[in-house]
């Protein structure tokens, strides 16, 4: 079985500011399977990364994903998925348990640091959301 992909990107004018998730999942074939853009108030960077991670594991699962690949252009929230990083922000510590929880659903999640000029599109619908919070 081939391995479905997943671009997130969360954003936060402000940090805490006006934020929101960006969410591209590509099924095996590449074939755009679902795009999100949407607002989640005011929060802090971290919370609009995790949060954009939550649910695109979510999705994916609700679409019958079993094997997924996810790019994000957050280092410090790959490097904590991945244990490299501890998790030390107190508030975080519930989005990254929920993140590992959605994980062992799967029978394979690989989650990978990239450039952001490599998650354009995430990026694009992260800003989409954030827009959506003031009604735009």
């Amino acid at each position: 079985m081939e391995n479905w992909k997943a671009y997130v990107d969360g954003a936060s004018r402000g940090n805490p500011g006006v934020a929101g998730i960006g969410v591209l999942i590509l099924n095996a074939e590449d074939e755009v399977m679902k795009e999100i853009g949407d607002p989640l108030g005011i929060t802090t960077n971290n919370i609009a990364e995790y949060s954009s991670m939550v649910r695109a594991l979510e999705e994916a699962r609700g679409l019958g994903c079993d094997r997924l690949e996810v790019y994000t252009d957050s280092e410090l929230m790959a490097h904590q998925i991945n244990g490299r990083y501890a998790v030390k922000a107190p508030h975080l510590v519930p989005y990254f348990l929920r993140v590992k929880a959605l994980i062992s659903q799967f029978e394979f999640v690989q989650v990978q640091h990239i450039r952001r000029h490599l998650n354009t599109r995430a990026d694009a619908l992260s800003n989409i959301g954030a827009d959506k919070v003031n009604g735009k």
